[in-house]
């Protein structure tokens, strides 16, 4: 059983560390390759420069939702403390101070959002 349990473990590395290739049409100068990824990105909707106000409103949105991520992350963490209190009042009291203060901090970021984006809104609707 160990014997062919190292075989399929040797076997794995061997398979893991082996060069894989790719048979690819290789363009035969800068132009082709150019114009080629020109083209799957306009194919796939990347082609283009954007806007101010899209890169504006991605950057946004970007910085909110990783603002979202730490809202999630104090709750779960405010949760554990309240959790493991075992009846002393202190971890409790930490727990729901916390909490307290992460639902502010969402409040005040869904309002954030909900501003920026009227605002990119208003921006775009006057200059178009």
């Amino acid at each position: 059983m160990k014997s062919i349990l190292a075989t399929i473990v040797a076997l794995g590395q061997v398979y893991l560390l082996m060069p894989l290739t790719a048979m690819a049409d290789v363009p035969m100068n800068l132009t082709d390759a150019n114009t080629s990824l020109g083209e799957i990105g306009n194919t796939t909707g990347m082609g283009g420069a954007e806007d101010l106000t899209t890169v504006i409103g991605n950057l946004i949105n970007v910085v909110l939702g990783v603002l979202g991520i730490i809202f999630l992350v104090l709750v779960v963490y405010a949760g554990f403390l309240y959790l493991t209190d075992q009846g002393g009042g202190e971890k409790a009291k930490k727990a729901m101070k916390l909490l307290t203060t992460a639902v502010i901090g969402i409040v005040i970021i869904v309002a954030a959002y909900a501003i920026s984006n009227y605002v990119i809104g208003a921006m775009v609707a006057v200059t178009t």
